[in-house]
This record gives C-alpha cells, structure tokens and sequence, in this order.
C-alpha cells in the first residue's frame, strides 16, 4: 500500500487501496471520518478524507490490506542502509512523493514492486554495491 497523504480525495483513496469509490463513501458515512469541501467543484460533493488515526486503524484491520501489506513485506529483502535514524532528506522524499500525480504515484509503486529499493537506487545512478 502506499503511503497515504494527510487529505486524499474519495477517488485517491479509492485507487491506493485497491477499492471502489462507493466503499470509501460508505465508510466515510458508517465511520464518521473527518472531510472538507473541494473548492470549485461543481455540486459540492467532491471531498478531501483527513487521513487520521481513525482512518489508518479502520484501513488496517481490513484483512486483504492487512496481507497485501505483509507479501509487500516479504517480498523486499532486508538490506541494511546504515543507521536506522530517519535522515534528513527524508521531508523532502515525502513532499516529492505528495506531490506526484496519481498515475505518477501508480508507476512508482509498479517500480518498487517490480524492482525493489536495490533495485530503484540502480535506476536514480545512487546504488552503491555491497562491500
């Protein structure tokens, strides 16, 4: 599963779990989940979800996420990148990956999944091979 961002539309949601709109919208409505009105849009019915606590734990104890997320997991293998200290670079990876598209995001996580982080790091020219 991807990262998910701080407000996400019903459609954003939707793609990055794997769901229909309508799931998100009924679970916005069952839950009471925090949402803010989209500008412009004509009806007023376009809608920003606050990803919060309350969404994250909704989101992860739906069994499929749950073992999508645990194949994700098992799929990359654990290579050590140095000190576990999140680095400084790290707010600025996040506000990149924020503000790509949607089919940006997509092509993103194909290329994670299909190559993994070694394999990501080969392809920006900044691997640096075991010693």
């Amino acid at each position: 599963m991807k990262r998910l961002r701080s407000k996400m539309t019903t459609e954003e949601l939707a793609e990055t779990l794997g769901v229909a709109r309508q799931t998100i919208n009924r679970w916005v409505r069952n839950n009471g989940w925090k949402t803010e009105a989209i500008n412009g849009v004509k009806g007023g019915r376009a809608r920003l979800i606050y990803i919060d606590a309350q969404v994250h734990e909704h989101i992860m104890n739906i069994p499929a996420i749950r073992k999508r997320q645990a194949l994700y997991q098992l799929a990359e293998n654990g290579a050590s990148y140095g000190e576990a200290k999140p680095a400084a670079v790290l707010p600025g990876i996040i506000n990149a990956l924020e503000n790509m598209t949607s089919a940006e995001q997509k092509r993103l996580e194909t290329l994670l999944t299909r190559e993994g982080i070694q394999g990501f790091l080969v392809r920006l020219n900044i691997h640096q091979p075991e010693e």
